[in-house]
């Protein structure tokens, strides 16, 4: 398996509101774990989030991960939001994988090569909030791959 690599995550953004160091990216499941997955392709529009949560349902309900279902759907949704403010023109993927027992990925593929920023966000704030709810609901396993034409950011969801 390649070694992850650290990536930077400087996009110009205030810096002081960092609430961790850049994100390492974790390229692959462990060897010999990978059993299944999905795959869905879907433009960067707004209704394509509740497409992608209907997926994650629909997989994990398949797989009898009821009690997984939940906090899937929320970690899909602000995956895909992230990627649909890319401002990319042609599809974002979004696959679902299970990697150990009960355990999942999901992870988004775009366009852009901007990298996800995890901010503390201000008690007014209206938004800057996504990352840090992945983030806490994973337990902080998450992280980006950067492609020559893009990245996947990935989070997993597992008990």
């Amino acid at each position: 398996m390649p070694r992850p690599t650290m990536l930077s995550a400087h996009t110009g953004c205030d810096h002081k509101q960092l609430l961790r160091p850049p994100v390492t990216a974790i390229t692959e499941p462990p060897v010999g774990e990978l059993t299944e997955s999905a795959v869905l392709c879907l433009p960067y529009q707004p209704e394509s989030v509740g497409r992608a949560r209907r997926l994650v349902r629909e997989v994990l309900t398949g797989w009898g991960l009821l009690h997984l279902i939940d906090t899937a759907a929320l970690v899909t949704s602000e995956l895909v939001t992230n990627a649909a403010k890319t401002g990319c023109h042609r599809h974002m993927t979004v696959t679902v994988t299970l990697i150990a027992d009960a355990t999942v990925r999901i992870s988004v593929r775009d366009g852009s090569r901007c990298l996800p920023v995890l901010l503390r966000a201000a008690d007014d704030d209206e938004c800057h909030r996504g990352l840090a709810l992945v983030h806490q609901l994973t337990g902080g396993r998450w992280g980006v791959t950067v492609e020559p034409f893009g990245k996947v950011v990935h989070a997993d969801v597992a008990r």
